[in-house]
């Protein structure tokens, strides 16, 4: 004869079953929640890396339209530019020297301040913020972790702390800690 009490010292209570299903259940959302972080991680890393790549295309670019506005504005508004003010203006020789000299060095400045705005975007700020919230890399000590309600970005946007003789900060292979 089947008992009550019998049956239950055989076979797990229901309660315990139950515990078991939601332990399981959990394991999978937590396996999928990884999932989906791992691959929006992912996506990030590599929207950063086409930014970067980009970014470091149009600093080439812009690399080469300063040297050749340097270069070439020299060679060809010196003499045509000189030229022209000295017979038609009567202008001394070395005023309109001064002259074409100014135009090229302002069309060098607008070239290399150009370049130097798209080369920023090769530090890939946003995947090296999220890094650091997961506590990779070197700013992981400076920024508030995965849980924090403080934004990554403003808390990278912060200086990150010298030692007590004003140096910067380093890194573990005693390289400059700089923020995103």
């Amino acid at each position: 004869m089947d008992t009550q009490g019998e049956r239950g010292r055989d076979s797990p209570a229901p309660d315990l079953l139950q515990a078991f299903r939601e332990v399981g259940e959990a394991g999978r959302s937590g396996l999928g929640a990884a999932r989906d972080a791992s691959k929006a991680i992912r996506t990030l890393v590599a929207a950063d890396v086409s930014l970067a790549r980009s970014a470091f295309g149009r600093t080439l670019a812009l690399t080469g339209a300063a040297i050749a506005f340097g270069a070439t504005a020299w060679l060809l508004l010196m003499g045509a530019l000189v030229a022209g003010l000295v017979l038609r203006f009567g202008w001394a020789w070395w005023v309109a020297m001064v002259l074409t000299a100014a135009l090229s060095a302002v069309a060098t400045a607008a070239a290399a301040w150009g370049a130097m705005r798209y080369f920023d975007h090769t530090r890939m700020k946003a995947t090296r913020r999220q890094l650091a919230r997961l506590g990779i890399g070197e700013l992981a000590e400076h920024t508030p972790g995965a849980g924090s309600p403080v934004a990554a970005r403003e808390a990278t946007q912060a200086p990150v702390a010298e030692t007590a003789s004003g140096e910067p900060k380093k890194n573990d292979q005693g390289i400059d800690v700089t923020p995103p």
